[in-house]
């Protein structure tokens, strides 16, 4: 016979010896040569010692060849899985013996668990089950398959915590935000590169909003297991100098929801005054002071559903889990405002009227980048706007809405005697129309613009009484500001030493005239009704389009719950 083999080396990985083609073996630092009967003990010592080594390693292979199929064969289910095992050899990073994989084991465990701690649902990670695998692997196989089955646990939770439990769009139309998913084999990939401990951590928003908001939902949980705020108020209107049983009822509850000292008085004094201007504040309502059906309809809303809010909110979060841009426009369509953020402060904000709430007139919720804003704007009438609403009243009357100029395909200024529109549908009528720069202009005196494939913008109006009601939802889709020119002048700060008299100078014009921003600004829509406020206090709004109702019944639908409730 002919052995080729090469030398043995022992744990140390020093080598003993060698056996030749010869038959003959050759001990490697040990000062012999065995070639004579002499050394025939050492000889077989080595031999012995080879042969079982060979018998006590190939199990070991058998066991590294088992792990690694079954690795492969339940990987292939998943193909982000399947490449990260592929590139790493099919080595376990969960279910190995070294502290690394213990620790990341024990976090993971601990996150799954906890997850509803970030109002995540539990039930979607099934620790027990995940728990019960681990005990019961006791073949290479077995574990192999528990090391797929971890990492994709742990793919579903990064995901979930750090980009949300659901696919917005997939809920609401109009939530036509890009979420920033990242690939998922890279979580698998820098899990190793980090403690196990710092790299969850790491993975939820870091946002002081998100921050906030796991506090209010801590609070909130509390309230309710400890009942809520007591008795809702019966009457539909309360105001000061009112006496009686009511106003007994909404001072208990405003004295309970912490807006009110505690306090023995049976009448609408000062002090309860006060009290209802500050709930008022806290929830985007007119601060009068007067308990009427707008404010009574918020002061009797119950903790649970102001939890609800909040779990929504950390879910929005989620999906808005990106850099928002030094200095940004938030838009918060429930709030009916506009906030200019610098650095994460606020420097400006204004009211604003949104979207009404009929179906083709809703706010969109997404991101984009304001790039110019134009004084002395015409007005491009939507397509849908001219066909919808203008169509029919022209078929009436040729000179309706006859502060509209009707225009060609090249632009042209059409004659309304020459046209019969009664011969047009909706789908054939060939022209567009525009109003010319003008006070009464639907998009007043200037429009800010951050070109989307929604023609949605921030605009002036002649409208202005409509900044002083509680509910502002009345526009076609577009953002309108109550400060326009303020907003204007926050805008052109930073590229104008004179950023007031050089935009009234373009003003008074009238021509039509586009201000370029030197730096261009992220501008984001969103759709907030637990929001936190300067002081790090959480306030609530109305959910004006009922998009919070729908996300949370879905949530609910995956699995999350609330804490708190009582049985």
């Amino acid at each position: 016979f002919e052995w080729t083999c090469a030398s043995y080396y022992w744990q140390t990985g020093q080598a003993i010896g060698s056996l030749g083609g010869n038959g003959k073996f050759t001990g490697n630092d040990m000062g012999f040569s065995a070639t004579s009967s002499r050394h025939l003990p050492n000889l077989i010592a080595g031999l012995a010692l080879m042969i079982t080594a060979l018998i006590f390693a190939a199990p070991a292979t058998a066991q590294v060849t088992a792990f690694k199929q079954a690795v492969a064969e339940a990987a292939a289910q998943d193909d982000d899985i399947a490449a990260f095992y592929r590139e790493n050899d099919y080595a376990a990073i969960w279910t190995g013996a070294a502290e690394e994989h213990r620790a990341r084991r024990s976090e993971l465990l601990r996150a799954i668990t906890t997850a509803d701690d970030h109002g995540l649902p539990v039930t979607r990670y099934n620790p027990d089950a995940v728990l019960d695998m681990l005990r019961n692997a006791q073949s290479p196989r077995d574990r192999g398959f528990a090391e797929v089955e971890l990492s994709r646990v742990f793919l579903r939770y990064a995901r979930d915590i750090q980009t949300g439990v659901l696919i917005p769009k997939r809920i609401i139309s109009q939530i036509v935000r890009e979420i920033p998913y990242r690939d998922r084999k890279t979580y698998l990939q820098d899990l190793p590169k980090s403690t196990p401990a710092a790299y969850f951590r790491a993975l939820p928003p870091r946002s002081l909003e998100y921050n906030a908001l796991l506090k209010e939902k801590i609070a909130m949980e509390k309230l309710l297991s400890q009942g809520g705020w007591g008795p809702s108020v019966p009457a539909g209107k309360l105001e000061p100098g009112d006496t009686g049983n009511d106003v007994i009822a909404l001072r208990n509850r405003l004295i309970a929801m912490g807006y009110l000292e505690r306090s023995n008085a049976v009448g609408y004094d000062a002090s309860l005054t006060d009290a209802v201007r500050q709930f008022q504040e806290a929830h985007g309502l007119n601060t009068d002071g007067v308990a009427g059906p707008a404010t009574m309809k918020q002061i009797n809303i119950g903790v649970e559903q102001r939890l609800q809010s909040v779990m929504v909110a950390l879910e929005r979060e989620r999906w808005f889990n990106t850099d928002r841009g030094k200095r940004h426009i938030l838009v918060n369509i429930p709030d009916f405002s506009a906030k200019i953020i610098d650095d994460g402060k606020t420097t400006f904000q204004t009211r604003s009227v949104v979207g009404a709430a009929r179906e083709d007139r809703p706010t969109p919720e997404f991101s984009d980048v304001m790039e110019h804003m134009v004084v002395n704007p015409s007005w491009y009438v939507p397509r849908s706007i001219i066909v919808g609403e203008y169509l029919p009243q022209l078929k009436q009357n040729r000179n309706a809405v006859n502060h509209i100029e009707i225009t060609d395909s090249r632009g042209r200024k059409v004659n309304r005697g020459a046209v019969n529109f009664n011969k047009y549908t909706a789908r054939t009528f060939p022209f567009a129309m525009r109003q010319p720069p003008s006070n009464t202009n639907a998009l007043g005196l200037v429009k800010f613009m951050f070109p989307n494939k929604y023609n949605i913008y921030l605009h002036d109006t002649p409208a202005k009484s409509l900044f002083d009601r509680d509910v502002r939802a009345f526009s076609h889709g577009c953002v309108r500001l109550a400060e326009p020119f303020e907003f204007a002048y926050a805008l052109m700060a930073p590229q104008s030493a004179d950023p007031e008299g050089e935009f009234q100078a373009i003003l008074r014009s009238g021509r039509e005239t586009r201000i370029v921003l030197e730096e261009q600004v992220p501008v984001h829509l969103i759709y907030r009704t637990a929001v936190t406020n300067a002081r790090g206090h959480t306030e609530y709004r109305d959910d004006v389009y009922g998009r919070d109702a729908l996300i949370w019944n879905a949530l609910a639908k995956a699995g999350v719950a609330l804490r708190g409730v009582q049985g």
